[in-house]
């Protein structure tokens, strides 16, 4: 009776498996498939029932002659096929990404009488694989440094200095607008450097009262103030062996300035060894002026200065950013949004960024969200965005092209260096004589003690 009942409920069984099943003859001729297999391949049942297997133009099937002459799929000379990654087609003429299982089917006496195949489609997981492998190719070497992300001659020389940095033991200042990277700079030096088996440990020196920033840098006793119910190590002490990075040190207190100074020139305070990592968005100098940043303890930190350009100063890293930023987020939103259009790394190239890589990374954040499109495009980008490179580009062309990045790259690296061709030659870490070259190609002239001035542009100033 069992029997009997499981012949009759065979096929409610077989088409509430959401994997495709095909039976199929010992001439590869298909004699019966489910619902699944039916939604996976587009065709009908009976589009499918009659016809051969190699309908359906799957990657690894092969066929072997056989001594009478018939052409049989290999499954029947090797028995079965376990969990194979292969593509079929779909009735539309797409390839679909599957798993496949098969085995042969005999009957009482042992005789082979044909064969069933399962198929599990897997093309959603091979495109998550896909976007996986693409946001690992923004990250590769050849496209940044540990996770900093640009190919300008700027960041190259940042990189090169990281490196010297890294193997050195004396105190390194990071320098550079809200926004740059400076905590990535500082952990790419303790990933690379002799103290990497130690741990890094981060401080905000902008985000503690002075109070409480003494007792996070130094520790404190039980009642060394209200609400100090016990003893507490100090971050210093947490970063023995290691690395401490004491970010916007530009809005150190003085008083713990004083104590600050105390560790620089010691090397150690009660048995601790730790290398200072800083960083400000400040212009220490003229807080040195106002009395408000200590003479000796700038001297102290600003042993290995690294400046890190602004997103302005290295346009033609805005592409490879824009898609690390696209990649990452789109990754975390999981919304089926395909790219970023050429209109919108137009619109990114045109603006001034103000926040930096920060901002940028913020602005497609936004655009992630906004869109719903296969691309986003310009018009996703934040309002301000876009109200600022609408009226930059009114009456002009947009920056498009890599001849037009060069020239840009070219006036601001002279402009830092006040027209001195041989340090923009080692800004860019090109030679004195191509700065030269570039600057008679894009009609670029350096005017002592003036801005430069570019001709092709009725000598107007360029800032």
């Amino acid at each position: 009776m069992f029997e009997t009942d499981l012949d009759t409920y065979w096929k409610t069984v077989v088409n509430t498996m959401r994997d495709g099943i095909m039976i199929v003859d010992t001439t590869g001729s298909i004699i019966s498939v489910n619902r699944a297999l039916e939604t996976i391949t587009g065709y009908s049942r009976e589009e499918l029932v009659g016809q051969k297997c190699s309908i359906l133009n799957c990657s690894i099937y092969k066929m072997a002659r056989e001594q009478g002459g018939a052409f049989w799929c290999k499954l029947f000379k090797y028995g079965s096929l376990d969990v194979a990654r292969c593509t079929i087609m779909n009735k539309s003429g797409a390839y679909i990404h599957v798993l496949k299982n098969a085995s042969q089917l005999c009957d009482r006496k042992g005789n082979v009488i044909g064969a069933v195949e399962t198929v599990t489609d897997i093309t959603e997981l091979v495109e998550k694989d896909k976007q996986i492998a693409a946001f690992r190719r923004t990250l590769k070497a050849e496209d940044g440094f540990h996770e900093i992300i640009g190919t300008s001659a700027a960041m190259r020389s940042v990189y090169d200095l990281i490196e010297n940095a890294a193997f050195s033991d004396a105190p390194v200042i990071i320098l550079g607008e809200s926004g740059t990277g400076k905590e990535l700079v500082a952990r790419a030096i303790h990933q690379i450097g002799v103290r990497k088996g130690g741990p890094f440990v981060k401080v905000n020196c902008a985000a503690l009262t002075e109070t409480l920033l003494e007792s996070e840098l130094f520790g404190h006793v039980k009642g060394a103030y209200t609400g100090a119910y016990k003893d507490r190590a100090g971050r210093f002490e947490m970063a023995q062996t290691g690395d401490i990075f004491l970010d916007e040190i530009g809005d150190l207190p003085l008083s713990t300035q004083v104590k600050m100074l105390r560790v620089l020139e010691d090397k150690i305070i009660e048995r601790i060894d730790v290398r200072i990592i800083s960083a400000t968005n400040r212009d220490l100098p003229s807080l040195i002026e106002k009395r408000t940043f200590r003479k000796d303890l700038f001297f102290r930190i600003n042993v290995i200065p690294i400046h890190l350009p602004p997103l302005r100063e290295r346009l033609e890293d805005i592409p490879l950013l824009a898609e690390s930023c696209f990649r990452k987020i789109q990754m975390k939103s999981g919304k089926d949004i395909k790219g970023i259009s050429k209109d919108l790394i137009d619109c990114l190239m045109n603006y001034t960024w103000p926040g930096n890589v920060r901002e940028l990374k913020s602005a497609f954040e936004y655009a992630v969200v906004v869109c719903q499109e296969p691309m986003i495009r310009a018009h996703h980008l934040p309002p301000g965005i876009l109200q600022e490179t609408t009226a930059i580009r009114h009456g002009k062309p947009l920056a498009q092209s890599k001849e037009e990045i060069k020239k840009r790259e070219l006036i601001s690296t002279l402009n830092r260096s006040k027209g001195n061709q041989s340090l923009a030659a080692e800004i860019l870490g090109i030679s004195r004589v191509t700065i030269w070259n570039r600057m008679r190609k894009y009609g670029v002239r350096s005017v002592y003690n003036a801005d430069v001035i570019n001709e092709n542009s009725n000598a107007d100033k360029t800032t």
